[in-house]
């Protein structure tokens, strides 16, 4: 049997780097930065009002009070966008409503709550200091500060910088389409009866929401029956839309593992037996220059190989670095026990409590038991030398997609 590491070496040494592509901005929500991205022009651009109120001389306001309010004329509106140029002297103010440009002269905004909100004048009951309410130019970002650098995945707040430096269009690593299928005779559709012998197929809606979750592009492809032909057939219809193709079953010893049998024979897909439970059939290679990952078709060991294989290869075509799941250290709350030489992932609930982790593993572990996994947040990682940990004991754990 080779080993977890080695396993995750091999494919981490064939899975390409996606090339990168020039996308509208919203099209690249979620994708890889592949250059960085400097701002144009400081944020914000100029001075402006972070309230409405009144631009002011602070020196005019300085001993307003509610007693002894200063009285202001009002010489006219400044509003968001205003594009005039537009001053005020001492003596006088002007209405500005938030974002609007600081008129020259102006060295303070007055919130319009601190006044009686006149139009012709306005009674001011507080003072400001100067630069009271004012964003001032460039405090955000500077003209030609770097705003993003390659390699930062294009979320919602990255993207609206982005747009806020000027850019229409960036270039990114897009996100692996990644084609998912599961094979057997017994599988049938959710939502379909079942005759005696047959099962719903489970492992590519979940396999293609842990694609998502990983930050690819999932796409389900209905269950394949075990004839070799048309497995292969299905393989190679969809090479041309994957990054990636991911299958779950026929990978083991069976009579009737055909995926097995049928890219065995490509040459280029190779299988092996990897040290872990659940998981240990397992099958990498490339077929027509597209990475395909073939994992074994009990629920849990599928499950576990993606997080485990997958996932970490996935972000490799990103060009980000092949990190595994988040992990913490957390004292295990029951004593365990584990098979030498496999390292074994453990299903568990992790808590929080008086700055610490700890990890209960779940009742149900066998490779079958989709409930034990949907009910679990954390997978326990023990290492290959771990064959009895009593509780209290600090393992690493896995924190799985909430």
């Amino acid at each position: 049997m080779r080993t977890v590491d080695e396993h995750l070496a091999d494919i981490l040494d064939s899975v390409p780097v996606l090339p990168p592509l020039d996308l509208a901005l919203l099209e690249a929500q979620g994708a890889v930065l592949a250059e960085p991205v400097a701002a144009p022009v400081p944020l914000p651009p100029f001075d402006n009002s972070a309230m409405d109120g009144y631009a002011v001389v602070a020196a005019d306001v300085a001993g307003a009070s509610e007693s002894s309010p200063v009285e202001l004329p009002v010489i006219g509106d400044i509003a968001a966008g205003d594009s005039g140029v537009s001053a005020i002297r001492p003596g006088l103010t002007a209405r500005i409503m938030t974002g609007a440009p600081v008129p020259a002269g102006a060295d303070a905004v007055i919130p319009v709550e601190w006044t009686d909100g006149g139009t012709a004048t306005v009674r001011i009951v507080r003072p400001a200091p100067p630069g009271n309410y004012i964003r001032r130019a460039g405090e955000d970002v500077l003209s030609g500060q770097v705003v993003a650098e390659p390699g930062t995945r294009l979320n919602a707040p990255r993207l609206g910088m982005l747009a806020a430096v000027g850019r229409a269009r960036v270039v990114v690593r897009p996100k692996p389409r990644v084609v998912v299928l599961s094979t057997g005779d017994e599988l049938r559709e959710p939502g379909t009866p079942l005759s005696p012998g047959q099962i719903w197929d489970s492992n590519s809606f979940m396999l293609t929401a842990a694609v998502a979750e990983a930050g690819g592009v999932g796409y389900r492809q209905a269950k394949v029956d075990d004839d070799p032909a048309k497995v292969l057939e299905t393989l190679r219809d969809q090479l041309m839309r994957a990054d990636a193709i991911v299958t779950s079953g026929g990978v083991s010893m069976g009579a009737r593992d055909v995926v097995k049998e049928v890219l065995s024979a490509t040459g280029t897909v190779a299988f092996h037996k990897v040290a872990m439970r659940p998981g240990k059939p397992q099958g990498f290679g490339l077929l027509e220059g597209v990475p395909v990952f073939t994992l074994p078709g009990n629920p849990v060991s599928a499950y576990v190989s993606f997080q485990v294989f997958v996932r970490p290869a996935l972000r490799a075509m990103q060009g980000l670095p092949p990190e595994p799941l988040p992990t913490v250290s957390a004292m295990l709350t029951e004593d365990v026990r584990s098979p030498a030489g496999l390292r074994h992932f453990l299903r568990g609930r992790l808590t929080f409590e008086r700055g610490r982790y700890a990890v209960t593993p779940a009742e149900g572990q066998g490779s079958h038991q989709l409930g034990s996994l949907s009910s679990a947040d954390a997978l326990i990682a023990l290492a290959e030398d771990a064959e009895a940990l009593p509780a209290g004991s600090h393992v690493e754990v896995m924190r799985m997609p909430s």
